[in-house]
């Protein structure tokens, strides 16, 4: 599923969030959006998602312009956003949680079977299945939220910071899963993330924001050579990887 942004402005009242984004991502591909905090990253996926409204600019899915779509015809329409800070519903559990992301589907046989493969794949939420959401670690939570994202059985998946807060380890282990996903499910993928230098060894592109504005897009070889470029938008530690 190729995705393309032609000019988008997102504003909540006077803060002008989203500021002419333009972009474009090719089917089977993984794009980085990247930034400081306050660049306009988890609003640009807001709005693509449909959960925010632009002001102006269009988003166009396979050719089909789909900026006055409700999320849920998105949803259906395969493209999936696993949200910031994971957003799982505590008070269900695990399994209550995963059927959620199933939501737009029919085919029950398939959906038990995918869920099934969940479970295999991370013994933990197995192990919990009919326990609330609540007792999950931070790790387990995004695990969660990821494979809630895969019941949607999604062509695209945009993921907002799904390392915040998990320790290296498990930062390793979700940057591993977003590869794997692109790489045996053929997965379309945008991803924002503050941690740099994993996320442009990842990536096959990666568009740099600033203040809701697209500073410069490029490869990440092409992104880490600017060191002035990392220094001014990305931190130190970005240009010295």
């Amino acid at each position: 599923m190729r995705l393309d942004v032609h000019d988008l402005h997102v504003r909540y009242g006077p803060v002008h969030a989203v500021r002419g984004v333009s972009l474009h991502v090719e089917t089977r591909e993984i794009v980085a959006v990247l930034g400081a905090n306050g660049a306009g990253k988890s609003s640009l996926l807001r709005a693509l998602m449909g959960l925010e409204r632009p002001n102006t600019g269009r988003v166009m899915l396979d050719g089909v312009d789909v900026t006055g779509w409700m999320p849920s015809r998105r949803v259906r329409h395969r493209f999936v956003l696993v949200p910031e800070g994971r957003r799982i519903v505590t008070s269900l559990t695990v399994h209550e949680n995963l059927l959620m992301g199933a939501f737009a589907r029919v085919d029950a046989r398939a959906i038990n079977s995918e869920i099934a493969n969940l479970y295999e794949r991370f013994p933990n939420l197995g192990a919990r299945r009919h326990q609330p959401a609540l007792v999950l670690s931070g790790g387990e939570q995004q695990m969660l939220a990821i494979g809630r994202g895969l019941l949607a059985n999604p062509q695209f998946m945009m993921l907002d910071e799904p390392s915040l807060g998990l320790s290296p380890r498990l930062a390793d282990e979700v940057f591993a899963l977003i590869g794997e996903l692109n790489r045996a499910r053929g997965l379309t993928i945008l991803l924002v993330e503050q941690n740099t230098p994993k996320t442009l060894r990842l990536a096959n592109r990666a568009y740099v924001l600033e203040l809701g504005h697209k500073v410069t897009e490029g490869t990440p070889s092409e992104i880490l050579a600017d060191t002035t470029l990392c220094d001014a938008y990305l931190g130190r530690s970005a240009a010295l990887r």
